[in-house]
């Protein structure tokens, strides 16, 4: 049981950056911020869960079905994430790619403390061996007000594939793609950093200070650091509601207002573009489904155009019902992993991708988010994050895009830098 107290804040800027640098002092918590978008199905502005009563962790072997024990038994919120790699859970599939990071495939913990920030209510829920500390924490929240920014070195971003071996890539899987291996498959390259030192919270509030984005993640575990800007909803329930919402179809930002706008229209006209987006929305039905009330799958929006700071994007939003006694587990196990960052048919793309990429992907395109005790949750994309294993010294961000047949190898490498842009300027900074 959990202890819930509710205050009115003031000024709700500021209480976002006193919860996230209190929280700075704990091994393992996970914060999640909106940055104020509206969108649709938004809970909460923000969101941190602190300190870890009980956790699981583990390698993708059996990782579905130790969830399920794991959210079933615990009745409780949890909070954590779901790597690209549990694909080797669902499928005969492999990852023999490099990994520099070492993040394990899948790792949820029950907090014992929550902070939910909405308007200016802040509520807080802290198990009830804890209800004694909720004054002093609340005080010491309010006074943690010193922003803490701290000069670091240099860093050295490397890139994993030159821009001609991108080339010799991409021919290959178009070859893939003529030959009607897959219709599209979503092809990633990673940067890197080794010898690398960095204030984590100073590189996370510069690069959401650059996007902005509606589904921001701080995620620590011990010395394994998240840092997300992800524009992206993988999945949500709410009730017997199933929302996704991939994303497929970019176009950079602007500076004339004028000029914005029509690169705007452009996108949504845009027939590559589009059918990149349809391709997934199609996946998404077919994923959603297997889980579905016949008939309830819906696609509420099409090829929506939203607007970021850096770049347009064309959002979809897919939505299913479910019974009310449907795992929820079950739910994102029989989507995962999301097509928007596989391709189709997703098996064959997930092979490709294998062959093609360089690194194991990990944490990056996974999903992080977490489950209501009624059996609700709410997952984000993990892209435009950076990742960081602190004792390694090793940083990592990766980015890629949709290659259909209509694919130009220029523009699709064109647009890998565009994604790549944020990142660089936090490590930069």
């Amino acid at each position: 049981m959990r202890k819930t107290t509710s205050i009115k804040i003031k000024d709700i800027s500021q209480s976002k950056e006193n919860l996230l640098s209190w929280a700075q002092q704990f091994e393992v918590f996970s914060w999640m911020d909106s940055n104020n978008y509206n969108l649709k199905h938004t809970s909460y502005d923000a969101v941190l869960a602190i300190d870890v009563q009980s956790f699981l962790t583990c390698d993708c072997k059996n990782a579905f079905d130790k969830l399920q024990d794991f959210q079933s038994n615990i009745k409780d919120y949890i909070f954590g994430y779901l790597a690209y790699d549990l694909k080797n859970d669902l499928e005969n599939l492999r990852s023999k790619n490099y990994d520099g990071l070492g993040f394990s495939d899948l790792y949820f913990f029950q907090p014992k403390k929550i902070f939910f920030l909405k308007g200016n209510l802040l509520e807080v829920q802290y198990l009830e061996a804890y209800e004694n500390e909720i004054e002093n924490d609340l005080e010491d929240i309010q006074n943690n007000n010193e922003a803490i920014k701290q000069v670091q070195n240099p860093i050295k971003i490397k890139q994993r594939i030159s821009k001609t071996e991108y080339a010799k890539k991409l021919k290959n899987i178009l070859n893939h793609i003529h030959r009607g291996d897959i219709y599209e498959v979503n092809f990633c390259q990673e940067f890197y950093a080794e010898n690398a030192k960095i204030n984590p919270l100073t590189v996370y509030q510069k690069l959401n200070e650059i996007s902005s984005p509606p589904f921001a993640t701080f995620l620590k575990i011990r010395d394994h650091f998240l840092l997300s800007a992800s524009p992206e909803r993988f999945v949500k329930k709410e009730n017997t509601k199933i929302i996704s919402q991939p994303i497929k179809g970019t176009a950079k930002r602007l500076e004339n207002k004028k000029e914005d706008t029509e690169i705007a229209k452009q996108l949504f006209n845009d027939p590559k573009e589009r059918s990149e987006n349809i391709m997934i929305v199609d996946l998404v039905r077919n994923d959603l489904s297997k889980t579905a009330i016949k008939g309830s799958v819906k696609v509420e929006e099409l090829c929506k155009v939203y607007s970021f700071k850096q770049v347009h994007q064309l959002i979809s939003t897919v939505v299913s019902k479910v019974e009310k006694d449907t795992n929820p587990v079950e739910i994102i196990k029989s989507i995962f992993p999301m097509g928007s960052m596989t391709g189709a048919p997703k098996i064959s793309a997930m092979k490709i991708i294998e062959e093609q990429e360089e690194t194991k992907r990990g944490l990056y395109s996974g999903a992080i988010g977490y489950f209501t005790p009624n059996n609700d949750f709410d997952f984000n994309v993990v892209i435009r994050s950076i990742l960081f294993n602190q004792s390694k010294e090793y940083i990592s961000f990766t980015v890629g895009g949709a290659i259909t047949s209509k694919s130009i190898i220029a523009n699709e490498y064109e647009e890998c830098m565009i994604k790549a842009e944020a990142m660089k300027k936090a490590l930069q900074a």
